[in-house]
């Protein structure tokens, strides 16, 4: 809902100020699902307690939000003239910091009172990253109401929520509650969901409403990507066999996802295979060196330039991610790793300070990503200014997964700048100044790496913006993960030629399942159907098609680029050797 009104109503401080300020809009989205099949609708409160009203000057409007919240869902269930269940939806009460622990049951109570009192049947209380905060919620609302409940956490793709508790151990500590469900929702994707599902199963009835898939951002616009109404249907199918019992979506659904689910329910349909944790993709750091780089020479040069890409370490060791480093070092076939800069808008280590250390401890020049997601204008210029005294002297520039994707539901970027302005900011500081134009003591030296993604769905916005960055001074390019080469084609045919050189990203996928999720889940991403067959008819020798596909991409851009950047399987780095060798 929150996703879908925003998008239909302009100017609103919060999606559910839509409520009193557009309840047509609210009316119709709701009965645009009941239309497509949903036995069970939400109210539109999912952040209408008062801690999250009174930051957006909404605190008087508490009650005339919530109590039409209800009558709106009432209405559309009238008009549709069908019997749906309305669920008061209750979320999590944003950051806590300023509040005190006894504060937080009564902001939840209160919720829950109004919405009990407009005739809602049930509560889903959602989208919870902290387990203590979910559990405080539950008291709160069967303090005031013996309706029943559907209590969901969030989960990542390793059914851990975001504070570190594993879904296992989450539905053991719900036991101890009356509760209708519990389940998953929110969180990086229909995989992660069924993750959740598989460690929670012990009987008992299980809800998963997960986000369509990770979102991104495009032009200033939070878009998901566009998963096919079959993946959807497959998805049902696994979470029904799961133990699900309550199976919708969370952000970025809309009514062709939900008949998809309905029909796939309806039918009792069994899932094509059982379900498997699938292995997750993996990003990679970058380095530096003093005036020209090593990536620089090469680049400027000739020479072909192999990268594999890295994440930084979960915790605050770096120890497993320097011997990977140096394993790659010492094989001879690996002259450069990337570093992600918190990938999927999760905190991991730093990726200039990790890059630091890679150089610093291994010898092996480093290309970190760098993010205005998190840090003003102000901060990326320390962080950068910081990198290149420590010897950091490659940059890759990319705008970053949004938070609320790992993050604290409402939680908001900074994005002062985006990818294009934080080039912008690069440029500037190798040319001595700030990004207001004031003089810094001594001018950086960055090589200036940019993103571009020659499959976007918008090649119009796409061409435009990687013209913007070559404008601000990129260096070099490295593309989207790419499976078919066509897409290089095309893209530098519309471009005119590639001004700068380019480093196409090979993905090593090793299971039919993980290239379904990345086409249906990841935006950017095109997994093409002869790709998906390919590695579907290959069974249990999918990962050495996967394989056998890599090195053909490898072998074609080696006539079409400058290079490559190597993805490996997820917790598996050093199998980018098995290509490169």
């Amino acid at each position: 809902m929150g996703v879908l009104v925003s998008s239909a109503v302009p100017r609103l401080r919060c999606p559910e100020e839509a409520n009193i300020k557009a309840p047509e809009s609210v009316v119709s989205l709701h009965a645009s699902f009941i239309a497509a099949g949903a036995e069970l609708i939400e109210t539109n409160t999912f952040g209408a307690n008062r801690h999250k009203l009174r930051a957006q000057y909404l605190e008087e409007e508490l009650v005339a939000i919530n109590e039409a919240g209800a009558k709106l869902a009432r209405e559309a269930r009238e008009i549709a003239g069908r019997d749906v269940y309305i669920a008061g939806s209750i979320g999590p009460l944003g950051e806590l910091g300023a509040l005190e622990p006894g504060e937080r049951g009564p902001m939840f109570a209160e919720q829950a009172q109004l919405l009990d009192g407009r005739g809602v049947d049930l509560f889903m209380v959602e989208t919870f990253f902290d387990l203590d905060e979910l559990t405080t919620a539950i008291e709160a609302v069967q303090s005031v109401s013996r309706l029943p409940i559907v209590a969901m956490l969030t989960f990542d793709e390793d059914a851990e929520t975001y504070g570190g508790v594993p879904a296992r151990e989450a539905v053991e500590r719900l036991t101890g509650y009356e509760l209708a469900a519990v389940g998953a929702n929110h969180g990086a994707g229909l995989h992660a969901a069924l993750a959740a599902l598989e460690a929670m199963g012990d009987g008992r009835p299980l809800a998963a409403l997960p986000n369509v898939g990770l979102a991104s951002l495009s032009g200033g616009r939070v878009i998901y990507p566009h998963a096919t109404p079959e993946y959807f249907a497959e998805f049902a199918a696994q979470a029904r066999a799961l133990g699900a019992r309550v199976i919708g979506g969370c952000c970025g659904t809309t009514p062709i996802e939900i008949a998809a689910i309905a029909k796939a329910v309806e039918e009792e349909r069994e899932p094509t295979t059982p379900f498997a944790a699938a292995e997750r993709e993996l990003l990679v750091p970058a380095g530096e060196r003093p005036e020209q780089t090593e990536l620089a020479r090469m680049l400027n040069e000739g020479e072909w330039v192999t990268s594999v890409e890295l994440d930084p370490p979960k915790g605050g060791t770096y120890e497993s991610m320097l011997s990977v480093a140096k394993t790659l070092k010492d094989s001879g076939h690996v002259g450069f790793v990337d570093i992600n800069d918190n990938p999927m808008a999760r905190a991991r280590a730093n990726a200039l300070m990790a890059a630091v250390a890679i150089e610093r401890s291994c010898g092996l020049e480093t290309i970190p990503h760098v993010t205005p997601r998190d840090t003003s204008v102000m901060g990326l210029q320390s962080q950068l200014l910081a990198a290149h005294a420590e010897g950091v002297r490659n940059v890759l520039a990319v705008t970053g997964d949004p938070p609320h994707v790992g993050d604290y539901p409402g939680s908001t970027g900074v994005y002062e700048v985006d990818s294009i302005g934080l080039a912008r900011v690069v440029a500037r500081l190798n040319d001595g100044e700030d990004f207001n134009g004031k003089a810094i003591d001594a001018p950086t030296s960055f090589f200036l790496g940019v993103a571009v993604n020659p499959s976007a769905d918008d090649l119009e916005t796409e061409l435009d913006r990687f013209r913007q960055k070559l404008e601000a001074g990129a260096d070099f390019a490295m593309t989207q993960a790419l499976f078919d080469l066509s897409y290089l084609d095309r893209f530098e045919e519309l471009l005119g030629g590639w001004p700068i050189p380019i480093l196409v990203g090979i993905f090593m996928v090793r299971s039919h399942q993980l290239a379904v999720r990345l086409h249906n889940e990841v935006p950017g991403i095109v997994v093409p159907e002869a790709v998906q067959e390919r590695l579907l008819e290959a069974g249990p020798r999918a990962a050495e098609e996967g394989l056998a596909l890599a090195r053909e991409l490898y072998t074609e851009a080696r006539e079409k680029a400058s290079g490559v950047y190597v993805i490996p399987p997820f917790k598996q780095p050093e199998a980018a050797l098995e290509l490169l060798e």
